[in-house]
């Protein structure tokens, strides 16, 4: 028989470890169930476009850190860019300002060359707008379409100073009057004040300018040329020069009268176009069609079927990427929550959003309804997104949702991306890139092949899986978008691991740069871990073939 003594003292070590595990229990209190990831790298194989991780004037320091793969120079101002004077005119983004450079004397195309220079200091490749709205600014002095010494007292006139153009300032008006109603649109002779006459021999020198200074396309010159900016949006942006509407027909003929003259030039450019906004919930087109005859279809489905016409008549290509811009809208009772749940916009065939696009059609699933388009009007055609936004990159939530909408791009085969405002580089948003483009600091990548990922609850916890083609690492993002820690298990297929895990994250507890954690034990069948509230966690596979 044990002795007294020891009958004591097993009593107390199991005690001891009794109130162990009810204290580990109260620690992880804040621990729930997540919804089961599964993985299946032999399912749902596709590549993924490297161009989907592109940005619009980025943080160079950034760019630079993850080889950023694609620049775009677009926007507003572009569309009334003079690449001979390399200065444009901001429209009513920037009191109708014109001539804004701080070149002297002037250097043509200097802005867009150093956007190239830049993009391919860094392995990247650039994104060009090319306008081909009617008038292009011809001011080389600071100027202004409505100027107060020409068109009187005006509701706001320009407060800037601009001491690195010669130090001058002009008595430039916003275009309304004193109560805020618009000046109207300039007649000819004063469009002509500060602006040419746009034409594609007037571009054509541009383009053989790129072409000399960088190579064609498929030499590494300018990656793909965009038709314009948002066209639809003229009457407003620049309501100066533009009065009408641009239709259907406008629409397309200006497409095909700059897009021909710039694969003239180069036979292996790329072309964008129509580089617009909202066409995705436009019914019968946009206002100002008047009488053409479309035969009911949007401007979008329209377009295609004309590009497609175009290729049938000349037996070449002329639109590569079908382009659309497009802005997450604001919903009734955004919270951090909406933000994060309205990515599924852009797939989800069940989601409605709670504002007046959702009421008007009902669900977006935006990237889905494009690739309809495309094969049902001209087959072949990538499908791009040139421009987007989600908030805010310094904050933690828009952060995810960033991560959450790069994931999706790759998973719903979208061709090309470019974010807007994109993070500086030690902003929260930088990260979500840094989960794609560079994880480790030592160049490591997200997978280029995607694999089938799913999860049982993709609005607590979305997981986006890919392979990487160098070396058979596989690459899981997982995104918990809950103020609780999720512990999940993670189920595998179709690869067979070799190694332990590396696991990289960004959550609250540090927003300027992803933090390695422990290394993750894997086996075949799988694993389980837990995803901390509000985080974004890359774990890399080695695997074999």
């Amino acid at each position: 028989m044990p002795s007294l003594l020891l009958i004591c003292a097993l009593s107390i070590a199991l005690l001891f470890s009794e109130r162990t595990v009810v204290l580990a229990d109260d620690d992880n209190s804040n621990v729930k169930d997540g919804p089961a990831l599964s993985i299946d790298a032999g399912a749902d194989r596709h590549p993924i476009d490297p161009n989907i991780y592109g940005m619009a004037f980025p943080d160079q320091a950034l760019a630079k850190e993850i080889s950023l793969p694609l620049t775009r120079l677009g926007g507003d101002g572009v569309t009334r860019y003079n690449w001979q004077l390399d200065s444009s005119n901001a429209g009513d983004d920037f009191y109708f300002m014109a001539g804004l450079h701080d070149a002297n004397p002037v250097v043509p195309s200097a802005g867009p060359d150093k956007v190239i220079t830049d993009a391919k200091s860094h392995n990247g490749r650039a994104l060009i707008t090319v306008p081909f709205i009617d008038y292009v600014n011809s001011a080389t002095a600071p100027d202004s379409s409505y100027p107060v010494s020409i068109f009187g007292p005006q509701q706001k006139v320009n407060p800037y100073v601009h001491p690195t153009i010669n130090g001058q300032q002009t008595d430039a008006g916003n275009g309304r009057t004193p109560d805020g109603k618009p000046l109207p649109t300039l007649t000819k002779e004063q469009i002509l004040r500060t602006n040419i006459e746009n034409t594609p021999d007037f571009q054509r020198g541009w383009i053989k300018h790129l072409v000399q200074t960088f190579g064609t396309t498929e030499k590494g010159g300018v990656a793909v040329y965009e038709m314009d900016n948002e066209p639809s949006g003229w009457t407003n942006t620049h309501r100066d020069i533009r009065s009408e509407p641009i239709g259907h027909d406008e629409l397309v003929q200006k497409t095909e009268d700059y897009g021909s003259m710039i694969k003239e030039v180069d036979p292996s450019a790329l072309i964008l176009g129509p580089g617009d906004f909202t066409m995705h919930y436009q019914g019968n087109g946009k206002p100002g069609d008047g009488a053409e005859d479309h035969g009911g279809v949007g401007q979008g489905t329209y377009f295609l079927k004309k590009m497609q016409a175009y290729e049938s008549d000349h037996g070449s290509r002329l639109l590569d990427y079908f382009d659309e811009h497009y802005y997450s809208m604001d919903q009734a009772g955004q919270s951090e929550q909406t933000i994060l749940e309205r990515t599924r916009s852009l797939w989800d065939p069940d989601y409605v959003e709670n504002n007046w696009v959702g009421r008007s059609m009902g669900a977006i699933r935006l990237i889905p309804r494009f690739h309809e388009w495309v094969d049902q009007n001209y087959p072949g055609t990538k499908v791009s997104i040139s421009e987007y936004g989600w908030g805010d990159m310094s904050k933690l939530t828009n952060a995810l949702a960033e991560a959450d909408v790069l994931g999706i791009f790759g998973r719903e085969r979208l061709d090309l991306a470019c974010l807007w405002s994109p993070p500086k580089v030690d902003q929260a948003g930088a990260n979500a890139f840094r989960l794609y483009l560079n994880y480790n600091g030592s160049g490591g990548k997200y997978g280029d092949t995607w694999i089938q990922s799913k999860s049982d609850n993709q609005g607590k916890l979305s997981v986006y899986g890919a392979q990487r083609s160098s070396d058979h690492v596989v690459t899981l993002i997982v995104i918990n978008k809950t103020a609780d820690d999720l512990k999940s298990a993670v189920s595998l297929a179709g690869l067979q691991p070799t190694a332990g895990a590396k696991v990289f994250r960004f959550s609250a507890a540090d927003l300027t740069k992803l933090v390695p954690q422990p290394d993750q034990d894997v086996s075949s069948s799988g694993f389980t871990a837990t995803f901390p509230a509000k985080s974004a966690t890359l774990i890399a596979i080695p695997a074999g073939g």
